[in-house]
C-alpha cells in the first residue's frame, strides 16, 4: 500500500509503502544510500511468515518525498513518528541498512518510549567519532564524496560542494538511462563477498529497482544523505541505552569499514554486536528475515505479544 504524510516539521510530504502482515509487528525499513521505499525487502509470504507488518518510505529529497535541504541524521526520527502517527501505530521497530543505519540510531536515541528495538546493519560512524580513523579500509568512491562533504561543511568549499553535486547528479543521470550503471562503478571496489551476492538475479533486480525510484525527481536526496553523515548527527549514539540494538557487520566491508562498526559497539550500552566473518557490505540483504525475527522478539519482550 502506497501512501503520503506531512513530515515531522509540518512543511513537507513524505511517501512510504507498507507490506507483510497487517496485523503484525510494525517495523520501519530504512533504505541505504542512494536508496527508497522500493528497497531490497523480503517477499510478502516471508513477511506474513514472520509476523511482519513492513514500512518503508522515501527519505527527504528520494523518490517522491520533497526534499529538505540541510538535512541531518536526527530529522529521520520526527519523520518516522509522523509516519507511524498516521498509521496509528503503537510500539514500533527500526531496521537501518548502510545509509538507513544512522537514521536507525537516530530514531532508537530520540525516540525510545516509541521505538520497541533497532537493527542497524553495516553503519558508518559519527563524524566526530573520537579514536577511530574514520577513512581506513573505505572504498575510494566513498572516500572521495566523503571528503569533498567534509570539505564543504568544515572549509565552506563552494568548490568541493558543486563537484560533489555535480558527481552526484552525473550518476543520477546514468542510473536513469541504465539502472545496472551503479553497480558497474562499484563492482571494482567490492570483496568477493559483494560480488557474489549482488551476482545473485533476485537481489540484483531488487537494488536495481531500488535505485532507478530513488533518483526519478532529482539526485538531492542522495546529496543530503553525504552531507548529514558529515556533519553532526544531533544525537550521541552512546545514550541509547533503553532500546535493545542490534549491530550486524561483515568483516570484510569495504564501504562501510568494520571499524565503524566497532567504534559503535563499544559505546553503545544497549548493543547486542554481531560480526560476520567472511562477509561484506551487501551480505546485508539476504540476512534481513533473520534481523526482523530477532526485531519482533526483543519488541515482545519489552511490551508484550501485543506489540
Amino acid at each position: 500500500m502506497l501512501g503520503s504524510v506531512k513530515s515531522g516539521d509540518g512543511e513537507r510530504l513524505l511517501f512510504f509503502e507498507t507490506s507483510g502482515d497487517p496485523k503484525g509487528h510494525p517495523v520501519f525499513l530504512l533504505h541505504g544510500t542512494p536508496g527508497s521505499r522500493v528497497g531490497p525487502r523480503p517477499r510478502t509470504s516471508v513477511l506474513y511468515k514472520l509476523g511482519i507488518r513492513l514500512i518503508s518510505y522515501d527519505r527527504p529529497g528520494y523518490g517522491e518525498s520533497q526534499r529538505l535541504k540541510g538535512r541531518a541524521v536526527r530529522h529521520a526520527a520526527a519523520d518516522v513518528a509522523a509516519i507511524a502517527d498516521q498509521l496509528n501505530l503503537g510500539p514500533f521497530s527500526v531496521l537501518g541498512r548502510s545509509g538507513g543505519g544512522p537514521h536507525a540510531l537516530a530514531c532508537a536515541a530520540l525516540l525510545p518510549d516509541r521505538v520497541a528495538s533497532a537493527a542497524v546493519l553495516v553503519s558508518i560512524a559519527p563524524p566526530d567519532a573520537d579514536g577511530l580513523d574514520w577513512f581506513e579500509g573505505m572504498a575510494p568512491s566513498n572516500v572521495i564524496a566523503y571528503k569533498a562533504a567534509r570539505a564543504a561543511l568544515r572549509d565552506g568549499s563552494e568548490e568541493c560542494l558543486e563537484e560533489l553535486k555535480a558527481n552526484l547528479a552525473s550518476n543520477a543521470d546514468a542510473i536513469r538511462d541504465k539502472p545496472e550503471s551503479l553497480l558497474g562503478l562499484l563492482t571494482p571496489e567490492m570483496p568477493p563477498a559483494d560480488k557474489a551476492v549482488v551476482g545473485h538475479g533476485g537481489i540484483r533486480g531488487l537494488l536495481l529497482a531500488n535505485y532507478e525510484t530513488s533518483v526519478v525527481r532529482s539526485s538531492f536526496g542522495w546529496l543530503d544523505d553525504v552531507l548529514s553523515f558529515r556533519r553532526d548527527w544531533g544525537f550521541e549514539p552512546g545514550k541509547i541505552v533503553e532500546v535493545p540494538l542490534l549491530l550486524w557487520h561483515g568483516e570484510h566491508d569495504t564501504f562501510s569499514p568494520v571499524g565503524h562498526f566497532r567504534w559503535l559497539a563499544e559505546r553503545i550500552p544497549s548493543a547486542t554486536a554481531v560480526l560476520k566473518p567472511g562477509a561484506a557490505h551487501f551480505a546485508a540483504l539476504p540476512a534481513v528475515p533473520e534481523i526482523l525475527a530477532w526485531l519482533r522478539d526483543r519488541a515482545r519482550e519489552r511490551f508484550g505479544a501485543a506489540v
